[in-house]
């Protein structure tokens, strides 16, 4: 501004006042315009410097993702013992504390990254009833806390998962060890128990489906006599397991979807929405004459020294 001054007196001097004002004017404008940026730039500098922090306030407010899964009607065995000496089963409304509650948090716990529920097994001696393996799986509850109240097959069932294998180990050789990933597991009334004599309630699964080497794999049972009737159902011996189904995808370790659909006398699995595997054969409207439940998670099969694995769920649910 002093140079600006400094002019004007030398233009007054002169004693030309056309140019003189042409003078005053042209100052004028420069004075303005310099005045003008510097505001512009000032400006500019305050807004980079909000935009850094609102960069900053938007990391710190990073979301978690959590599980689209409802665990009031679940129960869930995991490969430690409890008191008695046997598998370890929490049900609702406990499970629902699962984040928090240090008996599970070793074997099913969120994963916040992708919003995943982890389940994860290795071998111990927390085994339950007729089988030498262990487990972090989920066990239906219609009425949380009751496992005396299931469906049949005429009453119908449906369950969907989103799911991925997260990691496992291989066996001696170099075969990725199985794990069972979904079931249907049937059940003896308190009056078939009675009938045949038997000191529980456990009946066989109807389906178990797998991952193996880095495939989706279903087992069924069908009769050893297809000709049985009534208390001969009733026995697991009379039952033995299917040949097997492989989809034809590979899934690895991707995420995938499966469905299972239960009605009167047919049994679906679906794989992604458009691979099927259809029964409804004898052995299925037999199966009728058992109650039901369905399974979901990671029951691992393998006793080797140092095998575990992980087992993904994004989604799980349960219709009747």
């Amino acid at each position: 501004m002093i140079i600006i001054f400094d002019s004007i007196k030398k233009i007054f001097k002169k004693k030309r006042k056309h140019t003189f004002l042409k003078q005053v004017v042209f100052l004028l404008i420069i004075a303005f315009t310099s005045f003008h940026a510097n505001c512009q730039a000032n400006t500019s500098n305050n807004t980079v410097s909000d935009s850094k922090i609102e960069k900053k306030n938007k990391k710190k407010k990073k979301k978690y993702k959590l599980p689209d899964i409802d665990l009031s009607h679940w129960s869930v065995t995991t490969p430690e013992l409890n008191e008695k000496g046997s598998a370890m089963s929490i049900e609702p409304p406990e499970i629902l504390n699962y984040a928090k509650d240090k008996r599970l948090i070793p074997y099913m716990y969120n994963d916040s990254i992708d919003g995943s529920l982890v389940f994860y097994s290795f071998p111990s001696e927390a085994t339950t009833a007729n089988t030498k393996y262990t487990r972090s799986e989920l066990r239906e509850q219609m009425v949380p806390g009751d496992n005396n109240t299931n469906w049949t097959f005429a009453q119908g069932g449906y369950m969907k998962g989103e799911l991925a294998m997260e990691s496992v180990t291989k066996d001696a050789d170099g075969n990725y060890h199985k794990v069972i990933i979904m079931q249907i597991h049937g059940r003896l009334t308190n009056e078939q128990r009675d009938l045949i004599g038997q000191k529980d309630n456990n009946a066989p699964p109807i389906l178990k489906i797998y991952w193996e080497n880095g495939k989706v794999r279903v087992k069924t049972k069908v009769l050893k006599n297809p000709n049985a009737t009534g208390e001969e159902l009733l026995h697991e011996d009379a039952w033995d397991d299917d040949k097997g189904y492989n989809f034809p995808t590979e899934v690895g370790f991707r995420k995938f979807t499966l469905e299972v659909k239960v009605s009167d006398g047919k049994l679906v699995v679906i794989l992604n929405g458009y691979e099927y595997k259809v029964y409804e054969d004898i052995n299925i409207r037999k199966w009728g004459v058992f109650e039901n439940y369905f399974k979901a998670g990671n029951y691992f099969q393998s006793r080797d020294e140092g095998a575990s694995a992980k087992v993904k769920y994004f989604e799980l649910e349960v219709k009747h």
